[in-house]
């Protein structure tokens, strides 16, 4: 099955925005009878279900979101819609969902899943960018600012393709939205550190 035209931008559109709308941390905070909303940063994303509810409910939300922006990228493909049209709504799915007010998550594990398939190479490095950061800091807002920079100026010059260029674009500035509080946590230096990096860190200060 093929759609072509306008119908194909609308299907497009509607089929990413509908998978990445899927609050799954929300649904974990609901499973544990906690709105994550209202408890820590107030986030439906990996780092905020560790903080409330554990390593055990964050590892299976971020595979979800991971895969909620891969899901609707891989579907697109066979359905002969646009895969950047659909992995940009799905990403603003995740970050605008519908079910909580329009107020979701930050749409770092989303805008992973949707570049595994359109930008592998330049997500690679990315990743790799992302964990030195929070290895030397321990803040997984910097982390994701720095990933969210890092793309769009990575596929531009891997790819060299304006399609995948202005998708990470579009998810870069996403994600520099939604951190805008962090960012300022982060100048005024009162941003918490990630729980495990504190772990491991205290550990090896003791020994």
């Amino acid at each position: 099955m093929s759609i072509s035209g306008p119908a194909a931008v609308v299907a497009s559109l509607i089929l990413g925005f509908a998978a990445g709308s899927v609050p799954f941390g929300y649904l974990a905070g609901l499973a544990n009878r906690k709105d994550l909303r209202k408890l820590g940063s107030g986030n439906i994303g990996f780092t905020n279900v560790y903080r409330t509810i554990g390593l055990g409910w964050a590892i299976p939300v971020l595979v979800l979101d991971i895969a909620k922006g891969m899901a609707p990228v891989a579907l697109a493909g066979r359905l002969g819609l646009a895969p950047a049209l659909v992995g940009a709504a799905a990403v603003l799915g995740h970050v605008f969902t519908p079910w909580l007010g329009f107020q979701g998550g930050k749409g770092v594990a989303t805008t992973i899943g949707v570049s595994a398939l359109l930008c592998p190479r330049s997500l690679a490095i990315g990743l790799g960018i992302y964990l030195l950061v929070l290895l030397l800091s321990g803040f997984v807002s910097l982390s994701s600012l720095v990933f969210g920079l890092s793309l769009p100026a990575l596929t531009a010059l891997l790819y060299r393709s304006t399609t995948l260029t202005v998708f990470t674009a579009i998810v870069c500035l996403v994600i520099l939205a939604r951190h805008r509080t962090n960012i300022v946590r982060l100048v005024r230096r009162t941003e918490p550190r990630f729980g495990l990096w504190l772990k491991v860190f205290r550990r090896q200060r003791a020994i």
